[in-house]
């Protein structure tokens, strides 16, 4: 009895070694595609990335566990800020998550932008970018957005790059600056997970966003030096500018940015 016990009992631990070496290989082989898809999409250095309309900024928290400013969140709102004031992008969308009323990452964002000096009529808030897939879908279908610059850490954009040209859109990354921080080396393998899923989410399960809405295009006002090349009352490349200084954002009351 014990030889026939032993062999199936072998056979069975051969047969998931294989599958777990199979699956450790596909994860691997998962993150490479997603890492070889984006490779030179994604420039390092703030003043070396390139001009777009529209920069799309990942929300994340502003404060870590222990208690202390996020150096992610910081990174962030160092490159939206500059990338602006080189003129490198023109609007910011500041996507995060308002799960409850006490969390609200894209009011903190925009309450930081404005003490850097970005103004309210540069900045829209999406209160329903739950995840980077969600980030996404509302900028093409809520805000009608069709090419933007990514602006997340180095190690997140290659998923955010994958996910926005699978969704259609024409995106680059621009690396926020990368500020010492404890458990890194936990983001980066949480992201390498993240990759993996992100290939279920939209080759397998076909994904959709929590909360979508009616179309509410971005109003872009012109920069400075723009204003002076316009007629009275047009506008850059989008439409009319807005009036006033007040940063625009998805409905509060809608179902596109109120979790139900």
């Amino acid at each position: 009895m014990h030889g026939p016990l032993w062999k199936v009992f072998k056979a069975v631990l051969m047969s998931l070694g294989a599958l777990a070496l199979l699956a450790a290989l596909l994860f691997v082989l998962a993150n490479f595609y997603v890492l070889g898809r984006t490779q030179g999409k994604i420039e390092d250095e703030l003043s070396r990335c390139g001009s777009e309309t529209v920069g799309i900024v990942f929300g994340t928290s502003h404060w870590t566990r222990s208690g202390s400013r996020n150096p992610h969140f910081e990174g962030r709102m160092d490159a939206a800020a500059n990338l602006i004031q080189l003129g490198r992008v023109n609007h910011l969308l500041i996507s995060g998550d308002n799960s409850t009323r006490y969390y609200n990452e894209p009011v903190t964002m925009w309450r930081d932008l404005r003490g850097r000096h970005v103004r309210d009529g540069d900045m829209t808030l999406d209160y329903a970018g739950f995840s980077t897939f969600d980030t996404l879908a509302r900028a093409r279908d809520v805000f009608g957005v069709e090419r933007a610059l990514l602006i997340t850490q180095g190690w997140h954009l290659p998923r955010a790059l994958f996910i926005g040209e699978a969704l259609g859109l024409e995106v680059r990354g621009c690396a926020a600056p990368e500020h010492t921080a404890s458990g890194l080396w936990r983001l980066k393998l949480r992201e390498w997970v993240a990759r993996v899923a992100t290939l279920g989410d939209l080759y397998l399960w076909e994904r959709k966003p929590h909360f979508l809405g009616p179309l509410e295009p971005l109003q872009i006002m012109p920069r400075e030096r723009d204003r002076l090349l316009l007629p009275p009352g047009m506008f850059n490349a989008s439409g009319p500018a807005s009036g006033g200084d007040t940063a625009r954002g998805s409905a509060p009351d809608s179902p596109s940015s109120t979790p139900r």
